[in-house]
């Protein structure tokens, strides 16, 4: 569960934005709040299995956008390079000093 929770944080960093309004204030009460589902269908006063479905297709958005751009994909792929790069600057000190920055600089762009 921690793991879907975690990838789905992600998305949602990347793409929440373009979910409508009632997806992310589901999502940011189920991931970001931890809300159970019995508690968010009560305070928007619908079925639990409503709340449940309409995560399941925010989810499934978030899914797809991925799938169509792939900036988690790439921004992951950015992170493993840069620690690369800073791993082998290792052996560099004075360059590892040098360079750190940018690469942090580069890595938080997204």
């Amino acid at each position: 569960m921690l793991e879907q929770t975690t990838e789905m944080n992600l998305l949602y960093d990347f793409y929440g934005s373009l979910l409508r309004e009632k997806q992310r204030a589901l999502l940011e009460m189920y991931y970001h709040e931890d809300w159970s589902l019995g508690e968010i269908a009560e305070h928007q006063g619908v079925s639990r299995q409503a709340v449940f479905e309409a995560i399941k297709r925010a989810q499934a958005t978030l899914t797809q956008l991925e799938e169509k751009l792939g900036l988690v994909k790439k921004h992951l792929e950015r992170q493993r390079i840069a620690e690369e790069v800073l791993a082998r600057l290792e052996e560099v000190p004075e360059a590892r000093l040098k360079v750190e920055s940018l690469v942090k600089q580069m890595v938080d762009l997204d």
